[in-house]
């Protein structure tokens, strides 16, 4: 039977590592899935990619100019080149279709296929081709401007390792070696379930006591970041028997609920979600989104993240946004670039918690922004990031160095 909390506080809070924990025992990547070549940018794969052939897969001209036999080139200097006969020509998809003898060669293209009997390519820019007749002003090795067969790709050699979110130029390598589909771990779905008498959707103005959903499309955003396909929002009353049918409802792999986790007579989610599920965690050691919860329905789970927006934001990076990118094969780390930087004012914290403080570049600096409301979510828009304070500190002193977590990619 989970505990009322309701307008009795949090009798205590847990701490965020152990959070962490949960959801890493608890959450496993999604099984794979088939995915054609063209629709797979940005997944994950599920399984190591073998090349079936080698690429190239066979002798190339890595030059404009002529194919020869490198040893009928040597001595050839500018004021005593070397003359050779040219029989034909080699171009890409249109090789020549002989051998290269004794005193010729064959003008060949970037790509071409190296003629059969020719080792090495003499640049157009180090010979003088008139009606036939070659003089090859410099001497090239055997081997010189080509590519050998599978110089590039081996045959059976691993091309590209599990695990790996697939970026433009991996299609590329992958089409080059004839794949047409990969297995990748599947996207997970989410249901984001917004709570809220107060509420209006997305797209309305502020009227009277009501204010415009604004986490919603937040939240949608930050799913797909993290690699997951949120469904349309569902805006729900402050009611129990609402939100409990909703949260039985929903089938997505994850259930999101934006307000309602916190101690209030209307914050009906967490003891729903203790009834119909399992309620693991709720009230976490974390400013400022303690009133956080963590549970799972029929094995997914469910992220109870506060209503005020700042809050949402913090408890959806650090709890909701890991089970989502470890569902789909990510890294489960926040994913951000950071940088270490020293405080320009100092941060005050309380051992115990660990502290989200939204912080401003400052040259080559950074500034805690003078604020901690966690309904003002026009302070991580005025941010340029977050510092988490560790909760065995109390804090951090002006000049100390910091890893700052920045909103904006690279």
């Amino acid at each position: 039977m989970t505990r009322d909390v309701r307008m009795r506080g949090f009798r205590d809070r847990v701490e965020l590592p152990e959070v962490l924990r949960l959801i890493d025992e608890r959450v496993a990547p999604l099984p794979s899935e088939e995915m054609p070549l063209h629709a797979a940018f940005g997944r994950v794969l599920a399984q190591d990619v073998v090349a079936p052939v080698a690429v190239p897969g066979f002798d190339r001209s890595a030059m404009d100019g002529y194919a020869v036999r490198a040893g009928e080139t040597f001595g050839a200097e500018p004021y005593q080149p070397v003359e050779l006969r040219v029989v034909g020509e080699s171009f890409p998809g249109r090789p020549f279709p002989g051998c290269v003898g004794p005193g010729e060669a064959v003008r060949i293209m970037t790509g071409a296929p190296l003629p059969a009997g020719a080792d090495a390519v003499v640049p157009a820019e180090l010979a003088d081709d008139e009606a036939g007749r070659l003089r090859v002003r410099e001497a090239v090795p055997p081997g010189r401007h080509v590519g050998r067969v599978g110089e590039d790709i081996a045959a059976g050699s691993v091309v590209l390792r599990a695990g790996r979110r697939l970026r433009p130029q991996d299609l590329g390598i992958l089409a080059s070696i004839g794949v047409s589909s990969v297995r990748v771990v599947r996207r997970p779905t989410v249901a984001l379930l917004i709570t809220g008498d107060e509420l209006l959707p997305c797209g309305s103005r502020p009227e009277g006591f009501r204010i415009v959903d604004s986490n919603s499309i937040m939240l949608a955003a930050l799913v797909s970041r993290d690699g997951g396909q949120p469904s349309a929002p569902v805006l729900l009353a402050d009611n129990a028997d609402t939100i409990r049918a909703a949260l039985t409802a929903a089938t997505e792999d994850v259930i999101l609920v934006s307000g309602g986790s916190s101690v209030g007579q209307e914050d009906h989610a967490p003891r729903v979600l203790g009834e119909v599920g399992e309620l693991g965690v709720h009230g976490v050691a974390l400013r400022p989104a303690s009133p956080s919860g963590v549970g799972f329905l029929q094995h997914r789970p469910v992220f109870l993240l506060p209503g005020n927006p700042v809050s949402c934001l913090c408890a959806y990076d650090l709890f909701a946004g890991r089970a989502i990118r470890r569902l789909g094969g990510r890294p489960v780390d926040l994913p951000y670039r950071t940088r270490r930087l020293p405080l320009r004012r100092k941060i005050v914290s309380a051992i115990g918690r660990v502290d989200y403080v939204r912080v401003c570049l400052a040259g080559d600096a950074v500034e805690p922004l003078a604020v901690s409301g966690a309904s003002l979510l026009s302070t991580t828009t005025r941010a340029d990031g977050f510092v988490l304070v560790p909760g065995d500190r109390e804090g951090h002193a002006e000049g100390e160095e910091v890893e700052v977590y920045l909103y904006d990619p690279p």
